[in-house]
């Protein structure tokens, strides 16, 4: 068998490969020095607008304390919106805008949780809180449906079902829903025979002409 030489490959094309090994390692070492002196930037950013909530908790907070919390955290989500600490922050937030009765503005921080991706307790407190925002505005079936949609996904051995059902059936009671609120208070009572609100929602039941 007759072996046909290899094309010699020129300088020049030695060259210019590794110049461009260089060049793309000297992008992707760039690149990675830029995304981890972003994360540490948002990791302080964060830090300090948790450390302002923290103060703002506070009971001798005055309303400037707040104020600046709020601040600091809007600063911080719209600076760095996909951060891992962004849902957490997003709560607070909700939390001092619910405190301040600024229910509109603490439901689009709630939603803010949810779309950040938040999962587990967070994601069922955010939607608790989007039906107390609405509640709170005394749009009752808009909180029927918040409350609703919160334990759809939920069981009774989970965290805070057993607060979701009762929050349900007030919201009910309170838009003229009775027959709805009767039905929800019964299964609390079926699905959790131990449940803390036992006795509360019994009373619940008997004011409603229910047993």
């Amino acid at each position: 068998m007759i072996e046909l030489p290899l094309p010699a490959v020129s300088r020049r094309t030695l060259v210019a490969a590794l110049l461009g090994t260089l060049v793309l390692a000297a992008l992707v070492t760039a690149g990675w020095f830029w995304y981890a002196r972003e994360q540490h930037r948002a990791m302080a950013a964060y830090a300090e607008a948790l450390a302002r909530v923290r103060a703002a908790q506070a009971p001798q907070a005055t309303g400037e304390a707040r104020a600046a919390a709020v601040r600091a955290l809007e600063a911080a989500l719209a600076r760095f919106p996909s951060a891992p600490t962004a849902p957490q922050a997003a709560y607070h937030l909700a939390g001092l805008r619910y405190d301040a009765g600024d229910y509109g503005a603490a439901r689009g921080a709630y939603e803010v949780v949810l779309a950040r991706g938040a999962s587990g307790t967070l994601r069922t407190l955010a939607q608790a809180g989007i039906g107390y925002t609405w509640e709170a505005e005394r749009q009752y079936p808009r909180a029927i449906d918040a409350y609703a949609t919160a334990l759809a996904t939920l069981s009774p051995k989970d965290f805070y079902y057993e607060a979701l059902l009762a929050d349900l059936g007030r919201a009910q009671e309170l838009a003229g829903r009775e027959p709805e609120a009767i039905a929800t208070y019964r299964r609390l009572l079926k699905e959790l025979p131990q449940a803390r609100r036992a006795e509360e929602i019994r009373a619940r039941l008997l004011s409603l002409g229910a047993s």
